[in-house]
């Protein structure tokens, strides 16, 4: 298989429970050129569960990435021949999740103090698989926060080849914090984040974590390679719609005069018209998703925030969340909820 080169100058992040394969598919009609990740998947419920149900998606998808969560070099290996086999365009391991639960498995933040296993199992993906294999880790855990063990841990890991790392600019509290609390309290470090990529230049660094605007970006720009949204693209997902425009206009860099427009782009707003045609681009797939038996709110709920800020987004919300959720609902119901933005 050729290995696709993969630009994560914008990336949206993985998130539980929210950037599943009907939230993508979603985001694809407002960019085209985003890298989408997944929900973390556990290697446990790949290779012990029903995998198909975890790495299903839409060709629309692409290009798509695969979070797994594990700390077995074997198992690891297994899924990330699998994430080629299905055509995922690069397999990330999650070294940031801070819930009890990952942690009494041996996934996520906790392995930041294990970087010799996170290396063992990076290289052993890399060993059953052609894509890019890639990192997406915190700066610290609780009192092992410095530069120092940050630097260290990545440059273990880069000695297996792996070059590219997505860095959630704050550490884990693995006690006493909740993973919501976690996306919080802990002060945002991004000086940390630059910092790694000056002294590893050769590296791809992401910089993730309480970025909101698209000025915002324009600013990381200047210190890292490349930009990663999470709450922000979820809640508001209208800010994807410019991303094309700002970030991969001439498939590399924009100009660096884009930082004005960004600005304007986040600050006043997608036209309604462009808006509401990204929502009835997606009729088809709706359809196709109620032909197969699924609810219209498990497709619906990741576009409630579409029209935020607009006059009839609060209508707009309201009639999908007291609707969408009945077995008959369809698209009908879709442009019922439009009508209030009309």
């Amino acid at each position: 298989m050729t290995k696709i080169a993969v630009n994560r100058r914008f990336s949206t992040a993985p998130m539980m429970d929210w950037s599943d394969r009907h939230c993508r598919a979603f985001w694809r009609q407002l960019s085209k050129d985003a890298l989408l990740y997944t929900e973390m998947v556990t290697t446990g419920a790949l290779i012990y569960g029903d995998s198909e149900r975890f790495l299903q998606y839409s060709d629309v998808e692409h290009p798509v990435a695969l979070q797994l969560g594990g700390s077995n070099p074997t198992e690891l290996g297994q899924c990330a021949k699998l994430a080629q086999q299905w055509g995922y365009d690069e397999v990330n391991l999650n070294v940031g999740c801070p819930s009890d639960r990952v942690q009494n498995n041996m996934i996520g933040a906790c392995l930041m103090a294990h970087p010799q296993l996170v290396a063992d199992c990076v290289k052993s993906m890399q060993d059953n698989c052609d894509i890019d294999v890639t990192v997406k880790h915190r700066i610290g855990i609780d009192d092992i926060d410095s530069y120092e063990h940050m630097r260290d841990f990545v440059a273990t890991i880069a000695a297996t080849g792996c070059n590219s790392f997505t860095v959630h600019a704050r550490k884990a509290i693995l006690q006493g914090l909740s993973p919501k609390e976690n996306r919080e309290i802990p002060p945002l470090r991004y000086e940390l984040v630059y910092q790694l990529k000056q002294e590893f230049p050769e590296l791809e660094i992401i910089i993730n974590g309480g970025i909101k605007t698209h000025q915002d970006c324009q600013e990381h720009l200047r210190h890292v390679d490349g930009v990663m949204l999470g709450r922000e693209a979820y809640h508001n997902p209208a800010i994807l719609m410019e991303v094309d425009r700002l970030y991969f206009a001439d498939g590399d860099k924009p100009d660096e005069s884009l930082g004005g427009d960004c600005a304007a782009a986040n600050d006043s707003g997608t036209d309604l018209g462009a808006r509401i045609e990204a929502v009835r681009s997606f009729y088809p797939y709706i359809e196709q998703q109620l032909s197969q038996g699924a609810t219209l709110h498990y497709v619906s709920r990741h576009m409630l925030g579409l029209f935020n800020g607009l006059k009839g987004a609060r209508q707009f919300r309201r009639h999908l969340s007291e609707n969408a959720y009945k077995k008959d609902s369809g698209i009908e119901v879709m442009e019922a909820a439009l009508g209030f933005l009309l």
